[in-house]
């Protein structure tokens, strides 16, 4: 039996005695995709996949090894852990210097590795590998984690207007630099006005002008799910390279982690590695950090590090913006006047008016009929009749004495402390903005009061938004909680 023959043997029977000494989850992470290159001068190399494992085999199961081997062959004094990819031996033929599919392919953490990828005569060559080929094992993995994007969220599908100019603008300086500008960069806003949008159109955009960076999107739920996979396999020391060693990681909805101690810990400390790292990091939450319940306070603190991007409910123009250019992209010639109606009729997010535009053209293209005010109306009744349901005063004062934690009889009582008068003057501000009640029915469901008491109200929680961000910030969360 050749040499080789005889090192692959000991070798088997060595993984076999570190399997049953480390477990069957932690072999097949670490161990399984090892591989004996040759025995030279009393010294064994073993070569893995990624410098990560060859870190993490040295620092934990090094020692071990070596002395396995010196029981099953007393020649080896010594084991060296090399990557594939470093590995010296014959110049490479000049035909396949550049061919990819000479190349071994790269190799999961998680998966078997092909004995014959690894072996003596086959190991990579230095000058067939190049930099993004070495590197190709951390971007399978960070592929797997990423969740997919969507073709049509980019930037220039994404209408700008004047609630979301700041975020736009923010997110394309972010997309576009070199060097990490705001860190974090966290977007936030109502459901279906743009955060995802927005983040999956940087996540293109990076892609596309420095495919080297490595890019991680992906939900708070399945970085959830993944922190979890990792505890119940014991594979912590993965999921912390997996994302810590990327470019760029982009975590949507946020909130999900709301009341998760243990996943906002390690969010916790996987946010400072790369911000120590210099590595860009950008979140989307439904509401600003300071507003996030049950989020550590240390946690909000660092959300709150970088720059912090609101998109507020769209305005007419923006939604009419938002149906032309929809409109344009599929194809389709819609009467302007059905456009101005859905802008004007459907308010509550850009998700719900493009699924109204997708019903009108299906059915136009289904049923064989012309668009028409008339048909628009018909086909989408129901969302039309949701649409229309009009918030109450009483839901409104319900909401504010919630919010601002006082009684709802103070709403209407002669208490003039500014810790009542203050919710009372907010929701007699989000009465005359959410109904179509006149000023002296407002002041009468506020105690019998003065349609100028009223006005007054409105006058001073319009000059407080205009002087006060954190004042501002509750009173258009208050107002997305009624329209929502």
């Amino acid at each position: 039996m050749s040499v080789q023959g005889t090192l692959d043997q000991q070798w088997a029977r060595i993984r076999g005695r570190l399997k049953e000494e480390v477990g069957e989850t932690a072999y097949r992470s670490w161990l399984k995709p090892l591989t004996v290159a040759d025995l030279q001068q009393g010294q064994i190399r073993i070569v893995v996949p990624t410098r990560f494992m060859r870190d993490w085999i040295r620092t934990h199961y090094a020692d071990r090894i070596r002395a396995l081997w010196s029981g099953e062959n007393p020649g080896v004094q010594s084991v060296e852990i090399v990557v594939a990819a470093s590995q010296k031996v014959e110049p490479a033929p000049a035909a396949i210097a550049n061919d990819d599919s000479a190349r071994p392919a790269p190799a999961r953490l998680d998966a078997e590795v092909p004995r014959a990828e690894f072996t003596r005569s086959d190991l990579p060559r230095p000058d067939t590998v190049t930099e993004a080929a070495a590197a190709a094992v951390t971007e399978e993995r960070t592929d797997d984690l990423s969740a997919p994007l969507d073709p049509r969220f980019t930037f220039e599908n994404f209408v700008v207007g004047k609630p979301n100019e700041l975020a736009f603008a923010a997110a394309r300086r972010v997309a576009d630099a070199s060097a990490v500008t705001f860190n974090p960069l966290f977007l936030y806003g109502g459901v279906g006005l743009g955060k995802t949008h927005l983040m999956h159109a940087i996540a293109w955009h990076i892609r596309r002008k420095d495919p080297s960076r490595r890019v991680i999107y992906l939900s708070a739920e399945k970085f959830m799910y993944q922190f979890i996979r990792a505890l119940r396999y014991k594979d912590t020391m993965a999921f912390k390279e997996q994302f810590r060693s990327v470019d760029v990681l982009m975590i949507d909805d946020v909130q999900f982690i709301s009341g998760k101690d243990s996943t906002q810990e390690e969010f916790f400390h996987t946010f400072n590695a790369l911000v120590d790292q210099n590595r860009q990091v950008i979140i989307s939450a439904d509401k600003s950090p300071s507003d996030l319940e049950g989020m550590e306070e240390r946690l909000r603190s660092r959300l709150g590090w970088g720059l912090v991007a609101d998109i507020h409910p769209t305005t007419y123009e923006l939604r009419l913006g938002i149906l032309q250019s929809k409109a344009d992209q599929m194809g389709s010639r819609i009467p302007q006047k059905v456009l101005e109606f859905l802008a004007h009729k459907i308010s509550s997010n850009v998700r719900e008016l493009e699924g109204a535009l997708n019903r009108i053209v299906a059915h136009a293209e289904l049923v064989g009929r012309a668009i028409t005010l008339e048909s628009t109306q018909e086909v989408l009744h129901d969302l039309l009749r949701a649409s229309n349901r009009r918030v109450t005063i009483e839901e409104i004062q319900k909401k504010v004495a919630e919010h601002f934690n006082i009684r709802l009889s103070d709403m209407s009582s002669a208490r003039r402390a500014r810790a009542v008068a203050r919710p009372r003057q907010v929701a007699m501000y989000l009465a005359k903005q959410l109904t179509q009640r006149s000023l002296p029915e407002i002041g009468r469901k506020f105690g019998d009061r003065d349609h100028t008491t009223v006005m007054h109200a409105v006058k001073k929680v319009e000059e407080l938004c205009a002087s006060d961000p954190a004042f501002a910030e509750d009173v258009e969360l208050l107002r997305r909680m009624l329209e929502g």
